[in-house]
């Protein structure tokens, strides 16, 4: 159940391209943090190059235009899930998407599973429907 967004600068990627981003990044997760299929929430987010900055902390990074920021908002998951995950994602995009492991930031976010609704204003989990 987690919300898998991801934050580019708008014309550096093809439509075919974000899609295949986003089906790599799904196939991470659904292998690392145990999802089951259709448990798929992806949202990609495109910003004017003036609209977005990807600096790096001062660990000496110099980033393209085509840099990714994954934010993973999801319920609490073990630090070891978490490492996967990140490993896991840069090792597959630098591979299959051909994006520079200096490119890709990975941002893990907590909210709890009373947080979401999946539809008709019900609290899924908390009327026991999940």
């Amino acid at each position: 159940m987690p919300l898998l967004k991801m934050d580019l600068i708008k014309n550096q990627y093809q439509p075919e391209e974000i899609k295949h981003l986003m089906q790599l990044s799904f196939d991470v997760a659904k292998e690392t943090l145990n999802l089951p299929d259709r448990d798929r929430f992806q949202i990609v987010t495109q910003h004017e190059d003036y609209e977005i900055c990807f600096q790096d902390v001062g660990l000496g990074y110099e980033r393209t235009n085509k840099a990714l920021f994954f934010t993973v908002l999801s319920t609490p998951r073990p630090m070891p899930a978490k490492k996967a995950f990140t490993k896991k994602l840069v090792e597959v995009l630098e591979k299959e998407a051909n994006v520079r492991p200096q490119d890709v930031i990975i941002s893990f976010a907590t909210n709890h599973a009373e947080d979401w609704s999946f539809g008709e204003g019900k609290n899924h989990f908390l009327d026991g429907s999940l």
